[in-house]
């Protein structure tokens, strides 16, 4: 009877550590597969020859990211540092978004994936549009690897074009004025670059209506 008593013993005692370990290697294999992913994004140079500075893929995320910021592509300033919304325009949008340095570079909080991972160069009026190869090629291998995603914040026409499709409206300002329609997955916004102040002027009912509903949203997700 001790033997048969010992012999259940040790086989509840075999199938917690087994449990255990399976669970144990289910998450390494999420973390490295996340982690591989980063990599092989951050060495990607499928556009290089476009790139008048060269590839250097700025992106931010990690598996239990809760919202994703989707921009346009990163300026000169964020490509020589590396650090996502590096800038004038990443200051205003912590600003909208009511958050600190330290919880907008949470990983575990904010993912960061532009629609064009590098730099494009410049034109005549600006920046170049994002590389169009990168979201197709990448976005959605990074969102299965980000099961606790609660929202999808789009900045810009190339992102809300992208992922809005038919239902965008005719006109930035119009998709932005409707942003409930996109709610709870998306909210939608203009770019916070300083060259938007006459945008914001002419527009104040983004500041007096939009921006306490964003800040209202991004609080109840990330507190």
């Amino acid at each position: 009877m001790l033997w048969g008593y010992s012999k259940h013993f040790l086989c509840n005692r075999f199938l917690t550590l087994f449990s255990y370990y399976k669970v144990s290697l289910l998450r390494f294999h999420d973390k490295t597969h996340m982690q591989q992913l980063l990599t092989d994004i951050k060495n990607c140079t499928t556009c290089a020859e476009y790139l008048a500075l060269g590839p250097r893929p700025v992106i931010s995320a990690h598996k239990n990211s809760k919202i994703v910021i989707i921009g346009q592509a990163p300026g000169a300033k964020v490509h020589a540092s590396g650090i996502p919304w590096d800038d004038a325009s990443g200051k205003q949008l912590r600003k909208w978004l009511d958050v600190s340095n330290e919880e907008f570079y949470n990983e575990e909080l904010f993912a960061i994936v532009p629609m064009g991972f590098c730099y494009p160069g410049k034109s005549a009026s600006g920046d170049l549009p994002p590389r169009k190869e990168c979201a197709p090629q990448w976005h959605q291998s990074l969102f299965d690897q980000m099961p606790n995603l609660e929202l999808i914040i789009l900045i810009g026409m190339y992102a809300q074009n992208y992922y809005l499709k038919d239902k965008a409206k005719r006109t930035l300002t119009e998709t932005v004025d409707n942003y409930p329609e996109y709610l709870p997955k998306y909210f939608v916004l203009p770019h916070p670059s300083p060259r938007n102040r006459f945008w914001l002027t002419k527009n104040p009912w983004f500041e007096q209506n939009v921006l306490p509903e964003l800040k209202k949203k991004v609080a109840s997700i990330i507190s």
